[in-house]
């Protein structure tokens, strides 16, 4: 069986991202960590460095999507130096789930047993995210007037992957765009998805200006990922 890496997009994520890669860690199959650092000019390198995660890192924010390319991208060098039972499985993971990444192993059993080809995780005890359902309710809409499923949390970043399932969805959408448009394309291309539950949690939204921009900012990305791919 392919052991598993786990890819970290992360963009000044200092405070969490040490506890997320030490919990990444120590979930069953995992052999490598991989910390995407998009242009973070914070202490993300060091913490990621400091807790054993691998990093790659660019000098200007490229955005989520190019983030998950660099991290699949050092998993597959990975791959060819050090040859396992195939290519290995890929985890994405937020930076700031700290300890509970811990829990993401239920997105990797299905995965690693044949049963699915991508996992996205449901969390069980969801956070108040202010006002940030009308995306949510955007992507889901989107991808059941896509492919006739309706996941219950469509833009959860925590998934589980095989390599094929990752290359048959490329090109990735944009930016915050990624999550809906891999779910579409995978689903139409006949890949199996599941939803499963998992008890993990990440730093709620707030309403301030900083947030309420990171908002509008993902609901034009997954906008244009559904516009080459669904008529509303």
């Amino acid at each position: 069986m392919p052991p598993v890496a786990v890819v970290i997009p992360a963009y000044n994520e200092a405070e969490l991202i040490g506890a997320t890669v030490t919990a990444a860690r120590t979930l069953p199959g995992v052999d490598a960590v991989v910390v995407a650092s998009d242009g973070s000019t914070d202490g993300t390198v060091h913490a990621a460095l400091g807790a054993g995660a691998t990093v790659w890192r660019t000098r200007r924010n490229q955005g989520k999507a190019a983030a998950m390319l660099a991290g699949a991208a050092a998993v597959r060098a990975l791959d060819q130096r050090d040859p396992q039972d195939g290519p290995r499985h890929l985890l994405f993971l937020d930076a700031d789930l700290g300890a509970t990444a811990a829990n993401a192993g239920p997105l990797i059993e299905p995965v690693a047993a044949g049963a699915a080809d991508m996992t996205i995780a449901a969390f069980a005890s969801r956070v108040k995210l202010g006002g940030h359902g009308f995306v949510v309710r955007l992507s889901g809409t989107g991808i059941r007037r896509a492919t006739g499923w309706t996941p219950a949390q469509p833009l959860n970043g925590q998934r589980c992957l095989t390599r094929a399932a990752f290359e048959a969805a490329r090109p990735l959408a944009r930016g915050f765009g990624v999550e809906t448009a891999m779910t579409i394309d995978l689903k139409r291309k006949g890949f199996r998805v599941v939803e499963v539950e998992v008890d993990m949690a990440h730093r709620a939204t707030g309403g301030d200006l900083e947030a309420q921009l990171h908002r509008g900012r993902q609901f034009l990305d997954v906008a244009r990922a559904l516009a080459t791919r669904v008529t509303f």
